[in-house]
């Protein structure tokens, strides 16, 4: 099965590509889910794709907000634009968009977004009458359900599913609550403010003043806040039904929960034991786990919006030298920390280990000189002495360390909370 990982900034799609994805998906200032995140300028897409093409990564980009008029007035140049970039795929669930997508990107295949709640055979047909070789399932779909309706797809016709991460409380994830209570912010538009993860009450019609929490402890309740999805250890029951391809959902997510996720998938799928990996996944920044639909309804959670986590990126490593029996390193900082934390080290090359670091000295930021003024001022950068520190308490700025086990330029270093 393909790996497919969510990119939404440049960090991201390198960590997706160092830690093993096979595609990645992401989105430009138009037209994609994820309005808030980060993502890449449409003119950098050229770039994008060729830096990951290199690497044998496919680029499948989103294309599947619900259509206004005045998108699909747009629609033209912007294909026009993607097809001269050479993506893969385009991410589409309005039809005319797909329609438009065979006439002006007529070489970028067409996958249709989960938003179009693709349950069955039929609509698959439809679909790929329009020119779609992949279907991303409704979510809301059990493993028998994949199943069956793979099994009766056009031949050829790709099924890709959500594997792991956030879920929607609406079906497929068109939902209308945000637009509502956010002013104006639509989900279905890209702009998603999560309104089903915030804390409701009851209020009598003849006593609107007096809060009525549900829940006996006096928090309130979170009835529409869905847990996250975790297939981690059912890889081979998605194979199984047929699924081409498994998607990690990753709206708004960082490069430490891409490469995490991703390295634990990739591993499963490489033949790891998953009993291991799931205690990856808790690492980073998620809700209670469950399976959602594929064994049987979903449930929700009560806990609250906050995320729960194991973990902090500490340090992103530049660079490691042997010296004696030990390893100097050079890193970036992620995080504040001191050397007085429980450190391990996250690599694509294998499983999760244990590090000790020691001997931390800073490297101070570059000073700005300018020798004279003016348009033609000659501007000298000068490096500030480096010099030992009890912490890194400067995200962003560089480090050097010693470390008791060899890593390489990209690893994660970690610490644990």
């Amino acid at each position: 099965m393909e790996l497919l990982a969510p990119a939404g900034g440049p960090e991201q799609l390198d960590y997706a590509i160092r830690f093993g994805a096979d595609a990645v998906y992401l989105g430009v200032e138009r037209f994609g889910m994820r309005a808030r995140a980060t993502n890449f300028a449409l003119s950098d897409l050229p770039g994008v794709v060729q830096n990951a093409h290199e690497r044998g990564v496919k680029v499948h980009l989103a294309c599947n907000v619900v259509m206004h008029q005045e998108d699909i007035e747009g629609l033209p140049d912007f294909l026009e634009q993607v097809a001269s970039a050479q993506v893969d795929a385009l991410i589409i669930g309005d039809m005319g968009a797909a329609l438009l997508a065979r006439q002006y990107a007529p070489d970028v295949d067409i996958h249709v977004s989960t938003q179009a709640s693709v349950s069955n055979a039929e609509a698959a047909k439809a679909w790929q009458q329009l020119g779609a070789t992949r279907v991303v399932a409704a979510r809301e779909m059990s493993l028998a359900e994949l199943a069956e309706m793979k099994r009766k797809m056009p031949a050829g016709m790709e099924l890709e599913a959500f594997a792991h991460g956030a879920m929607c409380m609406a079906y497929s994830g068109r939902c209308l609550i945000s637009d509502f209570l956010a002013k104006g912010r639509s989900g279905v538009r890209g702009n998603c403010a999560q309104s089903c993860r915030w804390q409701y009450a009851l209020v009598e019609k003849w006593d609107p003043d007096t809060y009525h929490p549900i829940e006996e402890d006096g928090r309130g309740t979170y009835i529409l806040n869905a847990e996250d999805l975790c297939m981690l250890p059912h890889l081979d029951d998605l194979a199984a039904a047929g699924v081409d391809s498994i998607k990690i959902e990753g709206r708004n997510k960082k490069a430490y929960y891409v490469a995490c996720v991703v390295n634990a998938y990739r591993q499963v799928l490489d033949g790891a034991d998953p009993a291991p990996f799931l205690r990856e996944l808790d690492m980073v920044s998620h809700r209670p786990y469950s399976t959602g639909f594929y064994y049987g309804p979903a449930h929700q959670t009560s806990e609250a919006l906050m995320y729960v986590r194991k973990s902090d990126w500490a340090a992103e490593v530049l660079s490691c030298e042997p010296e004696g029996d030990a390893y100097r390193i050079e890193f970036r900082c992620r995080s504040r920390f001191d050397l007085d934390r429980e450190f391990e080290l996250v690599s694509p090359n294998g499983p999760t280990r244990s590090l000790r670091m020691w001997g931390l000295i800073h490297i101070p930021v570059s000073r700005l000189e300018t020798k004279a003024f003016g348009p033609t001022a000659e501007r000298l950068y000068r490096e500030a002495q480096p010099y030992p520190v009890e912490e890194a308490e400067h995200p962003g700025e560089r480090y050097y360390a010693m470390v008791d086990i060899p890593v390489a330029r990209g690893d994660i270093i970690r610490m644990l909370r």
